[in-house]
């Protein structure tokens, strides 16, 4: 999207309200600019500029004040994931979705946020089941909270190398932690893949979400880390107040 089309505001923007941060995008489903901010904060206090806001939808609490248009969430009865249970979580739902409409095939999306969440959905688009386990940055701070440990580090450090590498055993216990928690997700993701794929061989792997980009890579997948916003703005965009898929 061309900045003089977000400063005119002539597209719409879109917003998620995740566990721990919100999330905005302003354009079209295939041509999105997308942020995360702090909770509460506007589409422009994140440095980014759209136009008004078209539909969002919230996984994470909505402060009273927030002032957004009850009119405008998008909830899981507009999105057109089969067979979704009414307990499933709205982000799992986008992603699934999208992924699958992408795809054209069954796919596994491990959503690597507050959560690493898996969801599956089967080739005719139906929610087929999941797995959910802490995030990496959960992981660490129940880790600091039960034990006595060192600071923690606020950012993802690229993933530490594997095998007999001495450098995968760090000394420092910041850093040990940090190469077991990163270990874990990647290990849960691969092992999720390879078990779906003995049953369903054109199954794909789509890795999103704040800790996508290092955990892609340390599988080798490429990484989709706007697919949640992405499938909001598609949905959003044809989405009328008490509508439903």
């Amino acid at each position: 999207m061309r900045e003089s089309e977000a400063a005119t505001g002539r597209d719409p923007c879109w917003l998620l309200i995740g566990n721990s941060r919100w999330h905005w995008a302003c354009g079209r489903a295939d041509d999105l600019s997308c942020w995360s901010v702090a909770p509460g904060l506007g589409p422009t206090d994140g440095g980014g500029a759209c136009g008004r806001l078209r539909a969002w939808a919230a996984v994470g609490p909505v402060p009273p004040v927030a002032g957004l248009d009850p009119g405008g969430r998008l909830g899981l009865e507009h999105i057109p994931l089969l067979q979704a249970p009414p307990w499933l979580g709205v982000d799992r739902a986008l992603v699934g979705w999208r992924a699958w409409r992408l795809s054209g095939s069954p796919v596994l999306v491990a959503d690597a946020g507050t959560a690493l969440s898996f969801t599956l959905v089967d080739g005719g688009g139906a929610f087929q089941g999941g797995r959910i386990q802490a995030g990496r940055a959960l992981q660490l701070r129940a880790l600091a909270s039960h034990t006595e440990l060192p600071p923690l580090p606020s950012s993802a450090p690229p993933l530490l190398p594997s095998g007999d590498d001495p450098a995968s055993w760090p000394r420092q216990t910041a850093a040990a932690m940090e190469r077991g928690v990163q270990a874990g997700m990647v290990a849960a993701v691969a092992e999720a893949w390879r078990e779906l794929r003995r049953i369903e061989p054109h199954c794909r792997l789509w890795i999103t979400g704040g800790d996508g980009a290092w955990l892609a890579a340390a599988l080798g997948q490429p990484c989709h880390p706007n697919l949640a916003l992405e499938a909001l703005a598609e949905l959003g965009a044809a989405f009328r107040p008490g509508s439903a898929a």
